[in-house]
């Protein structure tokens, strides 16, 4: 038992160094893909519009409210969590975007042919589920301002 601790602290320590980088290319990563899509459905808002009211089945909202709503997390919690501030707020946020999207949009999602769009969105959630659990690590403005006491 004590080799199988010896070795398993040997891989902690030599990984550890890792983790926040890993997190910032996480945060980065996954953000990017949402800002994507939220400038692009700022930049086209009629387009927006119209796949809000006629394809997207967005649950519980009126369609122009789920379009400025959707609209507005694809951009807001993007730049939080690039920056780590709010982190795991803005993850969550982020992963709940993510669910509402692919519940609006699984009438074609679900549908075979699709499979890769959905393991897309599944990859996101995970990913964002990681930075919930986590949180946006050491390299983020949430740590900065713990270390200095704020």
């Amino acid at each position: 038992m004590t080799l199988v601790r010896s070795v398993n602290g040997l891989a902690e320590r030599t990984t550890r160094p890792f983790e926040p980088l890993l997190l910032l290319v996480t945060r980065v990563y996954v953000s990017w893909q949402f800002l994507k899509s939220g400038w692009l459905k700022l930049a086209d808002w009629e387009t927006t519009r119209f796949l809000f009211e006629e394809e997207y089945h967005t649950p519980l909202l009126p369609p122009v409210v789920a379009a400025i709503a959707g609209t507005a997390g694809e951009l807001v919690f993007p730049l939080l969590l690039i920056v780590g501030l709010l982190g795991r707020y803005a993850a969550a946020g982020l992963f709940a975007v993510n669910v509402v999207a692919v519940a609006s949009y699984s009438h074609v999602l679900l549908t075979e042919g699709f499979e890769a769009a959905l393991g897309q969105h599944y990859l996101w959630g995970f990913m964002l589920l990681v930075l919930v659990v986590f949180g946006p690590g050491r390299w983020a403005l949430d740590s900065a301002g713990a270390r200095h006491g704020a």
